[in-house]
C-alpha cells in the first residue's frame, strides 16, 4: 500500500510540470512578455481568455518550410507589443 501511494505521489508530481499554464500577455508588462520569448526561443503565449499563439525568438525556431512574420500582443502597457515573431508557412505569402 505504501508503495502504491508513492508511486501515486510521484505521478501526480510529474503530471503538474507537464500541465505548465502559458503566461497570459495582459497581465505582463511588454519587457516582460518580450523577455519571456527572447529567454526561451519559442513560447506558447495566451493573449486573451481563449486565444493564444507560438512566439519566437528568431527563424531558427520555426521548420525548415516556414518564414517568419512580427508577432505582437497585447500587454498591460501597451496594446500592441513586438515579441517577436510568429512562424508561417512560405506558401501563406503566395498567391495562387
Amino acid at each position: 500500500m505504501r508503495r502504491t501511494a508513492l508511486v501515486l505521489v510521484a505521478f501526480v508530481t510529474a503530471s503538474s510540470a507537464w500541465a505548465q499554464s502559458r503566461p497570459m500577455t495582459p497581465s505582463l508588462t511588454c519587457n516582460q512578455a518580450r523577455g519571456i520569448v527572447f529567454s526561451r526561443g519559442a513560447v506558447v503565449l495566451g493573449t486573451g481568455t481563449y486565444t493564444y499563439d507560438r512566439y519566437v525568438r528568431d527563424r531558427t525556431f520555426c521548420q525548415f518550410n516556414e518564414t517568419i512574420e512580427p508577432g505582437f500582443v497585447p500587454t498591460r502597457d501597451t496594446p500592441q507589443c513586438p515579441v517577436g515573431y510568429v512562424c508561417r508557412d512560405s506558401d501563406y505569402f503566395l498567391d495562387d
